[in-house]
Formats: C-alpha cells, sequence, structure tokens
C-alpha cells in the first residue's frame, strides 16, 4: 500500500476504508463520514494524461500586447538601458519599464505620433536622470572629445621613437673609461 502514493490504484476513501477494515487507522477522519453519506456523483478515478492531444493543422495565436510593441523598440534602440536588472529589490523598475509609463502617459495625451511619442519620452527620461544610450552609438559624442584620444598606438609610439633618438644624439656625454686601481 505504501509503495504507490499515486491514486492509480482506488480512491482516497477506498484507501482509508480498508486501513480502517483492517485496523491500521483507529481513529475516523471527520471527512469519512460526509464522503460516505453524500459520495460525488462521479468516482475519482486516476486517468493517465495524455501526450499529444492537439492537432497538427491547429494553430495557437500568438499573445501580443500594445506595450510589447514599444518595448520591442526600445530593445532594439537602447538595448537593456544603463544598468543592469537589479532584482534584488522588490520596487526596482527597469529603465524599459520607467519608458513605457512615460511613453503610455504621453500617448494619453495623445498630441504626437509614434516616433515623436519616442524622441520625447527619452528626453524627458534624460531630464529625470535617466541617460538612454544607442545601440552602436559611442559613449563620447565625437565633437567633445579630446583630438589626443583620436591619436593611433602607432603613431604614438612612431613619434616617441623618433623623439628618443633624436634626444640621444643631442644629449650624449662621452663616457670615459674607467681606471683599474
Amino acid at each position: 500500500m505504501a509503495g504507490s502514493r499515486l491514486e492509480k490504484f482506488g480512491t482516497v476513501f477506498t484507501r482509508v476504508r480498508d486501513l480502517m477494515r483492517s485496523g491500521v487507522i483507529q481513529d475516523t477522519p471527520t471527512w469519512y463520514e460526509v464522503f460516505k453519506a453524500f459520495p460525488p456523483k462521479k468516482d475519482p478515478v486516476y486517468v493517465k494524461p495524455q501526450y499529444g492531444f492537439y492537432k497538427k493543422d491547429e494553430f495557437v495565436a500568438d499573445i501580443f500586447y500594445e506595450e510589447d510593441k514599444i518595448r520591442a523598440k526600445f530593445y532594439e534602440m537602447y538595448g537593456t538601458g544603463p544598468r543592469l536588472l537589479d532584482l534584488s529589490k522588490s520596487n526596482y523598475t527597469s529603465a524599459c519599464q520607467r519608458f513605457l509609463e512615460t511613453y503610455s502617459r504621453l500617448e494619453s495625451l495623445g498630441e504626437l505620433d509614434m516616433s515623436a511619442l519616442f524622441e520625447e519620452t527619452g528626453k524627458i527620461l534624460l531630464a529625470e536622470g535617466l541617460v538612454l544610450r544607442r545601440k552602436g552609438a559611442p559613449v563620447v559624442s565625437s565633437e567633445y572629445r579630446d583630438p589626443v584620444l583620436e591619436l593611433k598606438l602607432t603613431d604614438m609610439l612612431a613619434e616617441q621613437q623618433s623623439g628618443s633618438a633624436a634626444e640621444k644624439h643631442t644629449h650624449l656625454k662621452p663616457v670615459l673609461p674607467m681606471k683599474n686601481m
């Protein structure tokens, strides 16, 4: 009896009934008398689950919400955002979720089309302190870059070597041999 806990070989009622008859259970469970007085119309019998009950030609439709399109465009443009998701905090909202909330708030005003809404949402989040960087865009724009950063390593090495060679010729001091004492 203890070998199988599944209800393959009778219901819970029949197993408890048999255990009471054999004397293993002395006290009658409270539900037993109610079940005996009002049995179900259909016996709860174990039925082996059948796999593959869907027909091959049945089509299961994809479930998409309107906000999924906005999320997809956000992740396409900005990636995951400036920070990684922090799931250790229960009140954490991701950059995408903040973007979506701001976008839907602007959309409810109904003044702009989708591309303008996207740009305005990015500007509002920037004003709130969330910096979104487009995928593939440089971290710092080229206008503000220091020209020293544009130098290539090979150019710098060549310049350094040519400078050190010139220094050797101009600052040579004669080396006198030491006399043995």
